[in-house]
């Protein structure tokens, strides 16, 4: 279908606005960049939201609590947030973490895992592991369920999310419930229908996400580990059920659903929603753009049904 009127609207403000492309930004100005796209968003009120430091193969790694109202223990989520490994962090996924401790009704766990090219891979893959599995050994001081914990994100934090899932079952736990893979990078190849033709006019780029990938994983070989390809994984029985949303006009859209068809071949409970006319991003933009808002709330209701078993 045609791209919806309200990201066409979007993509020609940017478009306007002028100014050099992500890819050709030093690190800290497409950062900046980023940040003031995804603003925090303080007047969604949930129960309490803490800010802790926790212990990292690499150091501290921050993280950012959200607890809903209410009496727990309540089941729990730990999100990764989007922008390729080398931008975000925890105020750019604020928004999309208090939608879901409200709408889910579940703790969220934020990570501020550690960013490339200062850290490159598999840094970040260590850190989102390592505060899974933080959160399940904490649960009961945190008013969590660890018999009922996820794991979920957005693009670079959707990758991070297959990538925990499949550590999770090799390496003893912790026991996961569900997996939430919104347009999730599963692979390190450029040459999909979905990036030749969405490439280049629906924000993220075919440029962008080589420049994610150089400075996230600069080695061509390395990329072919599954825990930075899941894709390359050859195995995927055993991972717990997922639901994997896309979009119409993502570059990164046939990776994602080709991953989905893997999972349900593998017998992995697997659901995929495709978003007609809408472009990478949308989910964690769901408060800016209203067209993005049946994703969010299909990814909660999904949350809600499989924590209430």
């Amino acid at each position: 279908m045609p791209l919806h009127p309200q990201f066409d609207a979007l993509l020609q403000q940017l478009a306007g606005a002028g100014g050099p492309t992500l890819s050709e930004m030093p690190v800290a100005d497409g950062r900046a960049l980023y940040r003031a796209m995804q603003p925090v968003a303080a007047d969604v009120e949930v129960g309490k939201v803490e800010d802790r430091r926790i212990p990292g193969p690499g150091g501290d790694i921050p993280v950012r609590i959200y607890t809903p109202k209410g009496p727990g223990p309540f089941p729990m989520f730990m999100n990764f947030h989007g922008g390729g490994w080398v931008i975000g962090d925890l105020d750019t996924a604020d928004s999309q973490c208090r939608d879901i401790c409200n709408l889910a009704a579940a703790v969220v766990v934020s990570v501020d895992y550690r960013l490339a090219p200062e850290h490159r891979f598999p840094a970040a893959v260590d850190d989102a592991y390592a505060a899974t599995r933080w959160a399940a050994d904490n649960a009961r001081a945190l008013e969590g369920d660890a018999a009922r914990l996820a794991v979920g994100g957005d693009s670079a934090g959707g990758n991070l999310a297959a990538v925990v899932a499949l550590m999770a079952r090799d390496r003893g736990g912790p026991p996961l419930v569900f997996q939430l893979l919104v347009y999730p990078v599963t692979n390190a190849e450029f040459d999909t229908p979905s990036y030749r033709d969405n490439g280049e006019g629906y924000l993220l780029t075919r440029e962008a996400m080589q420049w994610f990938w150089n400075h996230y994983c600069p080695s061509v070989d390395e990329r072919r580990n599954p825990l930075a390809s899941p894709m390359a994984e050859k195995n995927l029985a055993g991972l717990p059920p997922a639901l994997v949303l896309t979009a119409e006009y993502d570059p990164l859209r046939d990776e994602g659903e080709a991953y989905a068809k893997r999972l349900q071949a593998a017998g992995v409970a697997t659901e995929h929603v495709r978003y007609d006319g809408l472009i990478h991003g949308f989910f964690a933009m769901s408060r800016i753009v209203a067209a993005g808002r049946p994703g969010m709330e299909k990814a909660c209701e999904t949350l809600r049904r499989v924590y209430s078993g």
